[in-house]
C-alpha cells in the first residue's frame, strides 16, 4: 500500500441539486477489504443513475461509497486479502457500487474484468454499467434470440448504442427510437434495421410496418409513462418488455387484458442493488460471450465526449441535454 496516497481528489455531491452541486474535494483514499481491489482510476463512465443520485433520488446501497460513479477503468493499486484473480499493476475495468468519480475506487474482485483487447482506458470505462445492464435485461430477462425482432427506445444513448450492436451480433433484427434525424442515422450506422424519430413518427405504427404486423418480440424501455401501454400494443404474441428506467414516469396505466391475450411478459430490473454474487455471474457471462466481440471490433464502444474529473458538472449537463450519442466519460 506504500505507493497509494492517504488522500485523493474525488467529486462529491455537496447537496441534492443540479450539476453545480458536484464539487471536487480532497478525501481519504479508501482501503480494499477482503475480496476487493483498489483501482487507480484512469477514466470513469457517467450514467443516468449518477444524475438520479445527484438529485437525491437514488441513494447508494448501505455500506458503499457515497461518491457518484458506477464504472471505472484503471490499474490495480492494492489488493485486499490474498488468492484473488488480480495483482497490483493489472489493468481492469469494473462495475462499482459508487465512488467512481475519484482518483481511486474500490471494486469487488469478481466484478472487475480485464480490459477487452484493443480498447483504451476511456473506452473501457464506458463498458461495465451499460454492458452489464444490456446483457442482463435483453438476453437474460428478455431472452432475445436470433431471428427475433428487438425494439430499443433511446437508441442513441449509451444503453441504446450498446443494445443495438449486441442484438445484431447475436442475430436479432433491431428497431430503435431516437429524437432526431441525426440520432436515427447514428442508430442505422450501428446496424439498426429501422430507426424511428419519435418526434415525427409513431413507433407502434413503425413496428407493425417493419414486422409485417406481427410486432416485436423483445422491447427494452427506459421511458415508462405512456410508452408502457404502447409497448404492449407494439409487442408480438409471447413478447417480453423489459423496463430499466422511468424517464417518462413510473406511474402507468395499462390494459391488462391485452397482456393476457398476447401472453406478454412485463418485467424490469435495477442493477446497483444486486448482490456481488449476481453481478459476478453477469461478469462471467460478459467475459465469455461479449468480450471476444469487443476485442474483434464486432461491437464498438461509442464515446460521445470526455471531460476532466473536475468538470463532472459539465459532463452531467451534457448528459441531461440529451444531445449526446453514446457514452460520456470522465478522464482522471
Amino acid at each position: 500500500m506504500a505507493s497509494v496516497p492517504d488522500t485523493m481528489t474525488a467529486v462529491e455531491i455537496s447537496q441534492p441539486g443540479g450539476p453545480e452541486v458536484l464539487v471536487a474535494r480532497s478525501v481519504p483514499t479508501p482501503k480494499p477489504g477482503a475480496g476487493q481491489i483498489l483501482v487507480k482510476v484512469a477514466a470513469a463512465g457517467v450514467n443516468r443513475p449518477d444524475v438520479q443520485q445527484r438529485i437525491g433520488a437514488y441513494p447508494p446501497p448501505a455500506g458503499h461509497s457515497q461518491l457518484p460513479g458506477l464504472e471505472v477503468a484503471g490499474t490495480v493499486a492494492a489488493v485486499g486479502g490474498s488468492g484473488g484473480r488480480w495483482q497490483v499493476g493489472d489493468t481492469v475495468c469494473a462495475l462499482v457500487n459508487g465512488g467512481g468519480y475519484a482518483e481511486y475506487a474500490i471494486a469487488e474482485d469478481t466484478v472487475a474484468l480485464p480490459i477487452p483487447g484493443g480498447l483504451n482506458m476511456v473506452q473501457a470505462a464506458a463498458v461495465p454499467e451499460t454492458f452489464f445492464t444490456v446483457w442482463n435485461n435483453v438476453f437474460e430477462r428478455g431472452r432475445l434470440a436470433a431471428g427475433e425482432w428487438f425494439l430499443v427506445h433511446g437508441g442513441s444513448s449509451g444503453i441504446g448504442t450498446t443494445a443495438i450492436q449486441l442484438a445484431k451480433a447475436f442475430g436479432a433484427k433491431v428497431i430503435a427510437t431516437a429524437g432526431s434525424a441525426d440520432k436515427c442515422k447514428a442508430c442505422l450506422d450501428l446496424g439498426a434495421d429501422r430507426a424511428v424519430n419519435y418526434r415525427t413518427e409513431d413507433f407502434v405504427a413503425a413496428v407493425k410496418d417493419a414486422t409485417g404486423g406481427k410486432g416485436v418480440n423483445v422491447t427494452l424501455d427506459m421511458v415508462g409513462g405512456d410508452y408502457t401501454e404502447r409497448n404492449l400494443v407494439a409487442a408480438a404474441e409471447d413478447g417480453r418488455i423489459v423496463q430499466i428506467a422511468t424517464l417518462g414516469g413510473a406511474e402507468v396505466k395499462i390494459n391488462i387484458a391485452r397482456l393476457m391475450v398476447k401472453r406478454l411478459t412485463l418485467t424490469g430490473s435495477t442493477l446497483r442493488p444486486r448482490t456481488r454474487e449476481v453481478k459476478s455471474g453477469f461478469a462471467q457471462a460478459l467475459e465469455s460471450k461479449v468480450w471476444p466481440l469487443l476485442a474483434a471490433g464486432k461491437v464498438k464502444v461509442v464515446i460521445d465526449s470526455t471531460f476532466p474529473l473536475a468538470k463532472a458538472a459539465d459532463a452531467h449537463r451534457r448528459l441531461e441535454s440529451s444531445e449526446h450519442v453514446g457514452k460520456i466519460v470522465l478522464g482522471v
